[in-house]
């Protein structure tokens, strides 16, 4: 069976789902044009599916092999957009302010591509797919739902495909594994560092904050710097920092919030607590005080190393082994993918797909975003390969 010559045999289909699903993109947990499109395809091709597992928007199909039962595998695409503004100047452009910036409108693709196959071939293997379209990957609050509604009941194994230019390594078509850390956590953490308001003139009757922020910004930096092993990534930023009501006046507090990224969970948690440790000590010696709180969000995509090295098998044998590399580093981005990987083992992949607009290839998350679609062939090549595998293995 060549897998690679049906999975080009649908690349026109998949690319005419992916434009129709980027000119309606919607944001969060309800996605109901997204999800609608997604069953009405679903429906088309005669798959069977759930809606409503976990989120209203989540929708769960299943494959049955005709050979009979044997193992289960869950393939997982994501269906949420961004509320950017589109400028890409592409004839299929959203206009609705919300904007497919990250690729999930390829994933959903690209998924539907690879169910269409799988159902056609469905009397050649004998076990189960189940297919993930999950919503709110933007605002990590899809997968974790889902899970819990027990979209991954009875699964054996679960794999991710992600489009783009997320990480630097590797050629267009090229499509890139790791067998442990491929992405970080995504955590979040508040601050409010107390002082005593005065007036700018006679500061010596206040505490200022300012002053204790301004060395806790600089502070907090050495805990990646100084107090990590070089070789265990880590990232501590400050995104907001709001304080005062007038140039002369010394404020009350401060408000500082952040992000931290790491790929370890002992990691995740020395930053967690350095954070709180460094703020508290500032404060107290400035005759101030802090309220501090770290949110531990989606914890870090750590692949399963067996099943990795199955899929990697799987993808050289449709893309030839130039076309797939292991991960030299972890990215410090972040996917609630982790959350099924938490439950049972599988693989996140990387497939490289930039286009450039104007010359110019822009990240994701930006307004001129781009995808080549020529290369979502490549995607349902792997995810049917490796199904076919897993369960032949």
């Amino acid at each position: 069976m060549d897998i690679k010559k049906l999975a080009t045999d649908v690349l026109d289909e998949v690319i005419k789902w992916r434009r129709d699903l980027h000119q309606i993109p919607e944001i969060g947990q309800n996605l109901p044009q997204t999800s609608e499109y997604v069953c009405n395809v679903l429906d088309e091709l005669g798959i069977s599916y759930k809606k409503g597992v976990g989120l209203d928007s989540a929708i769960v199909g299943v494959i049955e092999g005709g050979k009979g039962p044997g193992k289960t595998l869950a393939l997982r695409a994501d269906m949420d957009a961004l509320e950017i503004e589109e400028e890409t100047g592409l004839p299929f452009a959203s206009t609705n302010g919300n904007m497919h910036a990250c690729g999930h409108d390829g994933h959903t693709a690209i998924l539907l591509g690879a169910a269409k196959v799988l159902n056609d071939i469905k009397d050649e293997f004998a076990g189960k797919v189940v297919l993930l379209f999950q919503p709110a990957e933007e605002i990590s609050a899809g997968a974790e739902p889902m899970v819990k509604a027990g979209a991954l009941e009875g699964v054996d194994g679960v794999m991710g495909i992600h489009v783009g230019s997320i990480s630097t390594q590797g050629e267009p078509g090229t499509i890139l594994f790791s067998k442990g850390s491929m992405m970080a956590c995504l955590d979040r953490w508040t601050l409010k560092i107390k002082g005593v308001g005065a007036h700018g003139a006679y500061p010596h009757n206040g505490r200022d904050p300012i002053v204790m922020a301004g060395k806790f910004i600089e502070s907090v930096q050495t805990v990646i710097s100084r107090e990590l092993d070089p070789v265990d990534p880590g990232v501590i930023t400050i995104g907001m920092v709001n304080a005062g009501t007038a140039y002369n006046i010394i404020p009350g507090e401060v408000n500082i919030e952040g992000t931290a990224r790491a790929v370890k969970q002992e990691t995740r948690e020395f930053i967690a607590k350095r954070i709180g440790e460094i703020a508290e000590s500032i404060a107290k010696v400035s005759g101030g005080s802090v309220e501090y709180d770290y949110i531990f969000g989606a914890p870090p995509v750590i692949n399963d190393a067996e099943f990795t090295t199955l899929a990697m098998e799987s993808a050289t044998k449709v893309l030839g082994e130039e076309n797939v590399e292991l991960m030299a580093n972890p990215v410090m981005g972040g996917e609630d993918f982790a959350y099924y990987l938490e439950e049972v083992p599988g693989t996140f992949a990387f497939l490289s797909t930039p286009l450039a607009i104007d010359g110019t290839i822009y990240p994701h998350h930006n307004s001129r975003f781009a995808l080549d679609e020529e290369q979502f062939d490549k995607g349902v090549a792997v995810f049917v390969q490796t199904a076919l595998d897993y369960f032949n293995k």
